[in-house]
């Protein structure tokens, strides 16, 4: 009830009176008796929220005041939506948007561009994209990374979306795959694809430098993309040149790039791969804490799990992938290139990045993606066990699969130590991505098998780390997973709970929610969340999913209205 000042005159005199109104305030949505965390990483607190329109309307003792839905929500936590910063939606939203197995975790925004972004595209690009598809299957109407966004809003999906723009679909856009630098007129267009990107909303340059095309760009060119980025306010993140043996390098080099260029940088999925590098993490962390006293900006993400996922490429050194796909299976077929490239498969490799090594065995090579019909047999069996059953050793049998699978493969690597994996947690400046696609257990979906972080990254660490271990407490946890990415981000008005702010809300049972998804059977959806809105619209209710397209392309802070 809001009182009224009522003027009257009198003697002369103008004088006012409260009264108060007779009928109560009326929201469009009251979530009754929660237990509030609101993002600034402050002990829960018992209130009510009310929602407008979009918007959270009034926070705290609403008794008196009425909503047209009311949802009583006693004995559960309410948090802003919690952000996925490393998300490969990219695709499945395209094809379902009400991306299920990250929305029943509670993930209201999808942050997309870790080196590979949607846009922009040139011609031969599109008609790659293209070719590439198997299961998942869509046209592909956008040239810029804008209107990639935008086309995914329009299409109706359930999360909010936002991207950086990718350094490799730079190069790709303006050098192909070659292994050189681009000229002066290259890397100028390469700027100008920077400046169209960040003016259309992108939150600024992502790069994944142990793949090939990415390993080719050297740090001068990355810099040269990021000052761009800066002048617009946005940011530089990483997959790092190296998670192992260059670890520490590769640290290094994050940290001049963000202050040469100008700019906040990011680590994606901070790890140190294999156990001859687990040791290292306490001199990672030293090397950031020290840049962040320096006045630098730099923050990390990760998924909490040992083992990482990607492809058989990442097990083969960069110099036979120069040229793309097409290039890279007519080498793996000369005898003599195949030796070269089984000998250094098996190598501790210094000049770039072996996963297959740093996992230790073939047997901590799990196979989980496969484009022929043919193959997928060999769908969640170790590399190890296809090549016992070919009758071949490992690194033959992966160059084999590449070859006959017209891909690189979608691999798992069993390569961190869980003890890393806490102490990450609890550093107060890292968040988390799930760097996988928001997926369903359904479908198209179940003809490729994928990593469990797919389905339980975020309510792992609610189940798992902060409830059963108590690595972190509840209320941190939600600040990583909410206030601080957006902060990071430079994403105004949504991540906490304030009057004023995006209603992107999630009600989960902090006793109940948890991970269900395994290694070997990873299509499995988390529990423990109940409701969950975006921009104030219900798309999760008692669990199960609304259809509601609810999610909008947020944009990042250069974005200039047209």
């Amino acid at each position: 009830m809001k009182p009224r000042l009522l003027p009257f005159l009198a003697s002369g005199v103008l004088l006012f009176l409260w009264s108060c109104s007779s009928s109560p305030t009326t929201y469009d949505l009251i979530l009754r008796n929660a237990m509030i965390y609101d993002g600034s990483g402050n002990p829960g607190v018992a209130g009510d929220l009310a929602v407008n329109a979009d918007t959270i309307a009034a926070i705290g003792d609403l008794g008196k005041a009425r909503g047209k839905q009311e949802i009583d929500v006693k004995g559960m936590a309410l948090s802003p939506g919690f952000v996925n910063m490393l998300s490969w939606a990219t695709e499945s939203l395209l094809v379902d948007g009400r991306g299920l197995s990250d929305i029943k975790q509670g993930v209201t925004l999808e942050v997309m561009g870790e080196g590979e972004s949607m846009g922009p595209l040139n011609d031969s690009m599109r008609q790659e994209m293209l070719r590439m598809q198997k299961d998942v299957r869509y046209a592909i109407p956008w040239t810029t990374l804008g209107e990639y966004l935008q086309h995914l809003e329009d299409s109706g999906i359930a999360p909010n979306v936002a991207s950086f723009v990718g350094a490799t679909s730079l190069r790709v856009h303006e050098i192909g795959y070659a292994d050189r630098p681009p000229t002066p007129e290259e890397l100028e267009r390469m700027r100008a694809l920077v400046r169209q990107a960040m003016e259309e909303g992108a939150l600024g340059v992502g790069s994944s430098l142990i793949y090939a095309p990415a390993f080719y760009a050297k740090t001068d060119e990355l810099i040269a993309l990021c000052q761009v980025a800066g002048e617009y306010g946005g940011m530089y993140i990483t997959h790092m040149r190296s998670e192992g043996n260059k670890l520490l390098e590769a640290v290094d080099e994050v940290i001049r790039i963000a202050r040469e260029a100008g700019l906040p940088a990011e680590i994606y999925h901070l790890k140190a791969a294999g156990k001859n590098n687990w040791p290292k993490m306490n001199q990672v962390i030293a090397k950031m804490d020290s840049a962040r006293s320096a006045g630098l900006r730099i923050t990390a993400d990760m998924y909490n799990y040992p083992a990482g996922a990607t492809g058989l490429d990442a097990s083969m050194p960069p110099w036979v992938q120069e040229g793309g796909y097409g290039a890279w299976a007519a080498r793996l077929q000369d005898p003599a290139i195949r030796n070269k490239v089984m000998a250094e498969m098996k190598t501790d490799a210094t000049a770039w990045e072996n996963l297959y090594f740093s996992a230790g065995s073939a047997d901590n090579v799990l196979l989980v993606g496969f484009r022929a019909d043919s193959l997928r047999k060999y769908t969640g069996k170790t590399l190890a066990e296809v090549a016992r059953l070919r009758g071949k050793s490992p690194e033959e049998t992966a160059m084999d699969l590449v070859v006959q699978d017209s891909s690189r493969v979608g691999t798992v690597y069993f390569l961190m130590s869980e003890d890393n994996i806490r102490k990450q947690i609890q550093l107060p400046y890292l968040s988390f991505g799930s760097d996988a696609g928001a997926l369903a257990a359904e479908g198209v979906f179940l003809q490729y098998s994928t990593h469990p972080r797919a389905y339980g990254n975020f309510a792992r660490l609610l189940g798992k780390y902060v409830r059963d271990e108590q690595v972190i407490p509840l209320e941190e946890a939600v600040r990583k997973l909410s206030a601080l990415p957006c902060e990071n981000l430079k994403i105004a008005r949504r991540g906490q709970l304030k009057p004023g702010y995006y209603a992107d809300l999630v009600v989960f049972d902090p006793q109940a929610i948890g991970d269900r998804a395994t290694f070997e059977n990873p299509h499995q959806y988390s529990v423990g969340v109940e409701h969950v809105f975006v921009n104030g619209i219900q798309v999760l209710q008692d669990g199960e999913p609304t259809g509601k397209p609810a999610g909008r392309f947020v944009k990042g802070p250069g974005w200039v209205s047209k």
